[in-house]
């Protein structure tokens, strides 16, 4: 029997581990997927690998199912962040269900001088990275964290992580990334549809462990531009291990 259905789960995994599913899940796969005892599903958690899953009680408001064998291992990305200026809504949640795919280990909105809005959902974020993780066939989930003050976040920045910081003043120069990046913990920073200020780019280009690149000939949406900057990422350093 093959498993088309893949569910995250926030419980452990494992040989013939039992595993409860909340309503929500219930609903979806007996009341939407139509699915039944003895149906197949496949089950990852961020942490254990992907797992083939049979049901072996099946509710309107709830269920469970038992870990028959691992389908996939764990498969960590680089560890790799990026930071945005939230935009509008949809968009948003697109560049956050974008890194998701791609490859991004943590999602850190931030608020620049001129990001229009002051706040999110962390917790509808975080479900869309979950929604993004399981149609791509992803083993790991990217934390999506709260949104934090440029500023302050520079200020607190890790010494030993290089961020790469997207100048759209840079476009139409030539840009590229160090293979020797690779072997570094490593960030992303998008503007916002506004740029960055004159203040925030003199503060960027001043740090020890900031680099400026341009993403191509033209200024980029801030959602094209962080699709932009992971590809050029994958390309020039490198995929998943």
């Amino acid at each position: 029997m093959v498993a088309k259905i893949r569910l995250y789960v926030d419980h452990p995994l494992g040989a013939e581990q039992s595993v409860p599913l909340s309503r929500d899940h219930a609903h979806y796969l007996f009341g939407v997927m139509r699915q039944g005892v003895g149906a197949q599903v496949l089950l990852f958690n961020g942490r254990d690998g992907e797992w083939r899953a049979e049901v072996a009680e099946a509710g309107k408001r709830g269920g469970i199912l038992t870990c028959l064998e691992q389908s996939a291992p764990l498969r960590m990305p680089p560890d790799l962040w990026l930071l945005f200026a939230p935009i509008k809504k949809a968009r948003t949640d697109f560049i956050v269900e974008k890194a998701a795919e791609m490859g991004a280990a943590r999602i850190i909105p931030v608020q620049t001088d001129f990001t229009n809005s002051d706040r999110i959902r962390q917790d509808r974020l975080q479900a869309h990275a979950i929604e993004a993780a399981e149609q791509c066939g992803g083993t790991f989930v990217p934390e999506v964290a709260d949104l934090h003050r440029l500023d302050r976040l520079l200020a607190d920045w890790p010494a030993d992580r290089q961020l790469v910081f997207c100048d759209e003043t840079l476009a139409g120069e030539t840009g590229h990334l160090d293979p020797a990046d690779r072997a570094r913990p490593g960030a992303i920073l998008i503007g916002p549809e506004g740029g960055f200020s004159d203040a925030e780019r003199t503060r960027l280009r001043g740090l020890p462990f900031t680099r400026s690149i341009t993403l191509g000939p033209r200024i980029l949406r801030a959602d094209t531009a962080a699709v932009a900057a992971l590809t050029l990422w994958q390309s020039q350093l490198g995929d998943w291990p």
